[in-house]
């Protein structure tokens, strides 16, 4: 029987049934759900990089930096929880921003444990190049910033209801 994590398997059989598309079908690459999603979050990655490059961040870098400029200092944990990164990955990655002066990462006080991560007066200035990004990327793809918008809010809506069954 074949496992999926995306559709419950009642529903994807009355799928399957209700368009005529037997099982072998199915292996089809064409006909998989996930390879679209596949690409294009590749393709999207790929059409920030020149972006970014004049930044000197890479996307996982970028995205560190939204969160210091939206909600200030942050914990190594706190950062990783709301990128979904674990420290392994994370820790090399904020050594590199450190390295390049846009974050300071300094040991808490009260716990020597926890590690603090701020943005400093460079990764402030970048800030101010960075508000063009979203502008820039959203011409690159050639899509409007409101079908931008309403990808990212099916998508979000996608996440949620895979949390949502996978936490039941």
């Amino acid at each position: 029987m074949i496992k999926l994590n995306c559709v419950k398997y009642n529903l994807f059989i009355y799928i399957c049934t209700e368009i005529n598309i037997s099982m072998k079908e199915q292996l089809k690459l064409a006909d998989q759900m996930c390879f679209p999603i596949y690409l294009l979050a590749k393709e999207i990655v790929n059409q920030y990089r020149p972006i970014l490059d004049k930044l000197e961040l890479t996307y996982p870098q970028y995205l560190v930096m939204i969160v210091l400029w939206e909600q200030g200092k942050q914990t190594v944990s706190e950062l990783g929880e709301k990128l979904n990164l674990d420290s392994g990955t994370l820790t090399p990655l904020l050594k590199r921003l450190e390295q390049k002066k846009f974050i300071s990462r300094k040991r808490k006080s009260t716990d020597e444990r926890v590690v603090e991560i701020s943005t400093t007066a460079l990764g402030d200035n970048l800030h101010k190049k960075a508000v063009q990004v979203p502008q820039q990327l959203a011409d690159s793809i050639c899509i409007s910033i409101d079908d931008f918008q309403n990808l990212k809010i099916n998508i979000e809506n996608i996440l949620t209801n895979i949390n949502n069954n996978i936490n039941k």
